[in-house]
C-alpha cells in the first residue's frame, strides 16, 4: 500500500487528519500547502509550545518583529499580532477545505493565553477578542477544560464562537465538557445565533495518560502492574468515544439537531508516541473510528503514511474491554483520580511555561530590532 493509500484509508474511515504544528516557515515554504495537497491534512492545531518553538527558530518573523519594534509594540501585543497573523494565513490556506467539507474541516485552532486557565471571565473576554481579531469563519478558539474553563466554553459558544476544548484527560471531565457544549448551543439558539455555523471539537489527550500511568505501574512493580503498561491511553480514549455516542443521541440532542446543531467531535490529541517500546503509530491505528479528528505531529503523520494500518473501526463497542483495563489499574493500586488531577495541572503548567518562553523570545527579538 502506498503512502497516499494509507492516509486515504484513514480518511475514508472517518478520521480527519490534522497537523499538530504551525509556523510561518511552514506557510512561506509551501510545506503546509503540500501537506494539504499530498498528505490528506485537513486542519491544524496550535498551542503555546508550538508557537514558542516557531518563534525561537528561523528568520521568518524578522520583518514583522522589526515593524512591531518600530512602533513600540508591547510584548503582549506583539505576541498577539504574530500568532494571529499565522493563524489567519493558515485559515485562508484551508478555506477551500472548509468549503468542500461544509465547515467540518479546514479548521485552525488558536489558544487563549494559558495564564487565564483558572479565570472564567478573562478566558471568555480573550476568546471573544481572538475570534474578532482572526476574523475567519474556520477558526477554532482553544479553551482549556479546567473547572473554570467549563463555563467559559458555554459562554463563548453562546456568543457564536466555535471552540476547540483542550486539555481533557478524564472521561468524567469530558462528560462535563459535552454538557458545557450542549448548554452553549442552547444559549446560542436563544441568543439568535444560527447553530449550523458553530463547530467544536473536544481534545482528549492520549499519550500523556500512558506516560503518567506507566510510571506509576513501574513503581508498583508487580507482574500484574507491568502487564498493564501502554494500555491506559487507548482504553481511556475508547471510553470517551462511548460517552460521545451516548451524549450525542436522545431527545435533548435531537432538539438541537433540529435547529441545525453539529456534534462536538472527539479529537485525539497528544498522539505522538513517547515510549520507544510502543509502535510509533499506536495512537492512530488503535483509535480509528468515524466522526473523530486525530491531530498528529508531522513525524507521526509520516510514520503512519509509511507503515500505518487501518483495519476498520477499532473503537465502537470496545467500552466494556476498556473499562476492564481501568478496573485492573485500580486493583493494582493506581489512583486514577490523582492521575487525572496531576495531568491537568501539569498540562496547564507546561503551557504556562511555554507562554513565558514565547514572551521572552518576542521581548528579546523586539529589543534586538529596536
Amino acid at each position: 500500500m502506498s503512502t497516499h493509500e494509507r492516509l486515504a484509508a484513514l480518511s475514508a474511515a472517518g478520521v480527519s487528519i490534522w497537523l499538530d504544528d504551525l509556523s510561518r516557515e511552514r506557510l512561506r515554504s509551501g510545506n503546509l500547502r503540500e501537506l494539504i495537497e499530498d498528505w490528506n491534512v485537513v486542519g491544524v492545531t496550535t498551542n503555546p509550545t508550538i508557537f514558542a518553538g516557531a518563534l525561537a527558530h528561523g528568520e521568518a518573523y524578522d520583518e514583522q518583529v522589526r515593524e512591531l519594534a518600530a512602533r513600540g509594540a508591547s510584548v503582549a501585543d506583539a505576541v498577539r499580532e504574530i500568532t494571529v497573523a499565522d493563524v489567519q494565513q493558515a485559515c485562508d490556506l484551508f478555506s477551500s477545505t472548509w468549503d468542500a467539507t461544509g465547515g467540518v474541516d479546514g479548521r485552525v485552532s488558536l489558544e487563549v493565553a494559558p495564564t487565564l486557565a483558572r479565570d472564567t471571565e478573562a478566558t471568555v473576554a480573550e476568546a471573544l477578542d481572538l475570534w474578532k481579531a482572526v476574523d475567519r469563519p474556520n477558526l477554532l478558539v482553544k479553551i482549556p477544560a479546567t473547572e473554570q474553563g467549563l463555563p467559559a466554553i458555554t459562554q463563548a459558544l453562546s456568543e457564536g464562537v466555535s471552540v476547540n476544548v483542550t486539555l481533557i484527560f478524564s472521561v468524567e471531565r469530558y462528560r462535563a465538557v459535552m454538557e458545557a457544549y450542549l448548554d452553549g448551543l442552547e444559549q446560542a439558539a436563544a441568543n439568535g445565533h444560527a447553530l449550523a455555523g458553530i463547530r467544536s471539537v473536544a481534545s482528549f489527550f492520549v499519550s500523556r495518560v500512558d506516560t503518567e500511568i506507566d510510571a506509576r505501574l513501574d513503581r508498583i512493580g508487580s507482574d500484574e502492574a507491568k502487564a498493564l503498561r501502554g494500555r491506559a491511553g487507548v482504553a481511556n480514549s475508547r471510553l470517551a468515544y462511548a460517552a460521545f455516542q451516548e451524549v450525542f443521541s436522545g431527545g435533548r440532542w435531537d432538539a438541537l439537531v433540529a435547529k441545525g446543531a453539529n456534534a462536538q467531535r472527539p479529537l485525539w490529541a497528544s498522539t505522538g508516541v513517547k515510549n520507544p517500546d510502543y509502535p510509533d503509530t499506536l495512537y492512530v491505528s488503535e483509535l480509528v473510528v468515524a466522526d473523530t479528528v486525530n491531530t498528529m505531529p508531522e513525524k507521526t503523520l509520516k510514520a503512519f503514511a509509511d507503515h500505518g494500518d487501518t483495519q476498520g473501526d477499532k473503537v465502537t463497542g470496545t467500552g466494556p474491554d476498556a473499562q476492564r483495563v481501568f478496573d485492573d489499574l485500580e486493583r493494582v493500586g493506581v489512583d486514577l483520580t490523582d492521575v487525572f488531577l496531576v495531568l491537568e495541572n501539569e498540562g496547564v503548567e507546561k503551557f504556562d511555561k511555554s507562554w513565558d518562553e514565547l514572551g521572552a523570545t518576542v521581548r528579546e527579538q523586539l529589543d534586538s530590532a529596536g
